[in-house]
C-alpha cells in the first residue's frame, strides 16, 4: 500500500526529474519519491536548496515585472518553465496588461500535463513541448508562431535552464540562436548556477560537490564561472546592476533573505538587445 500519487501518462516515476525536484524544493506536491531522494542527496552537501529555489522564483517575479511595467514588454517566451507554481509569468504579466502573451516551453511530461490543465481556457497563454537544445524546432512550433510576434520586442526567459545543458550541448550557441530570432528592443533574462572559484573557495568546493550529486542523480547540472555566464549576454546591453546574486537584482523595499551560500552560487541578469 502506498500513498504515492498517480502520475500523468508518459511520466517516468523511476527516474528523478529536474522540474519535480525543483517543485519539491518549492514545497510543491507534484513530485515523487525518486525526486525527493535526489533532492535530499543534494541537501546533504548544500542545505540551502529550498532557499535557492525561492530565490529563483523571486528573481523571476522581479524580472518579469520590470519587463512588463518599465520596459513595456507584452510577450514572453519562457523556456524551461517547469511545473506551475505561485507567481507564474502570465500571472505577473497580466497584472500589468491582461492581453500580454506568454508561451511556456518545457520537455517534462508532467510539467506539460499540469500546464495544459492550468491554461485550458487561456486566450493569451499556452504551454508547448520543446527542447532548448533544438531551438529551430522551438521557434517554428505552431503555438509559438501563433502567440509570439517576432516583429515586436519579446522577453526571452532562460531561467535555471542553461545550467542543465552540458558544454557539449553548446549552450552559448543555443542561447544565441534564440536571441538572434528576436527583434531589437527585446530582452533576455538568465539565472544560472555559479561557481565563484578562488573568490570563495569553500563555496566553490561545495558547488563542485553538489554538481557531482546532480550529475549522478539527474544526469545534468553545470556550475559555471561568472565569465562563462556573462558570455551568454554577449552583444547585449546588460542592465544595472549587472550579473549579480539573485537577491541583489533590483530587490524590493523588503528584500528576502537567503543564506550566504545561495548568495554566491546562483547569479542572474537581464539584458536588452540593441
Amino acid at each position: 500500500m502506498t500513498n504515492e500519487k498517480a502520475s500523468p501518462p508518459g511520466v517516468d516515476t523511476t527516474r528523478p526529474s529536474i522540474a519535480r525536484v525543483y517543485d519539491y524544493y518549492l514545497g510543491g506536491k507534484d513530485n515523487f519519491a525518486v525526486d525527493r531522494q535526489a533532492a535530499q542527496l543534494a541537501l546533504q552537501v548544500t542545505p540551502d536548496g529550498p532557499e535557492a529555489a525561492r530565490a529563483c522564483r523571486g528573481f523571476l517575479r522581479r524580472a518579469v515585472r520590470y519587463l512588463a511595467e518599465e520596459a513595456g514588454i507584452r510577450q514572453f517566451l519562457d523556456v524551461g518553465s517547469g511545473l506551475p507554481s505561485q507567481g507564474n509569468v502570465h500571472e505577473i504579466a497580466h497584472q500589468v496588461d491582461p492581453d500580454a502573451r506568454v508561451v511556456y516551453v518545457d520537455n517534462d511530461p508532467m510539467a506539460l500535463a499540469h500546464g495544459r490543465v492550468l491554461l485550458a481556457d487561456a486566450r493569451t497563454t499556452t504551454v508547448v513541448g520543446g527542447d532548448l537544445r533544438q531551438p529551430e524546432d522551438l521557434l517554428a512550433h505552431p503555438d509559438v508562431q501563433r502567440l509570439i510576434d517576432f516583429d515586436q520586442p519579446v522577453g526571452l526567459l532562460l531561467l535555471a535552464i542553461l545550467h542543465h545543458l552540458h558544454d557539449d550541448d553548446q549552450p552559448a550557441a543555443v542561447a544565441r540562436r534564440l536571441v538572434d530570432a528576436l527583434p531589437s528592443g527585446s530582452y533576455l533574462a538568465i539565472s544560472h548556477f555559479h561557481d565563484p572559484g578562488a573568490a570563495h573557495p569553500d563555496i566553490s568546493q561545495r558547488a563542485r560537490a553538489v554538481e557531482k550529486v546532480f550529475n549522478e542523480t539527474l544526469g545534468t547540472g553545470r556550475w559555471r564561472t561568472h565569465e562563462e555566464i556573462a558570455g551568454f549576454f554577449q552583444g547585449l546591453e546588460l542592465l544595472p546592476p549587472g550579473l549579480v546574486p539573485l537577491a541583489d537584482w533590483r530587490p524590493g523595499p523588503a528584500p528576502e533573505s537567503y543564506q550566504t551560500i545561495t548568495h554566491h552560487t546562483i547569479l542572474g541578469g537581464v539584458a536588452r538587445k540593441p
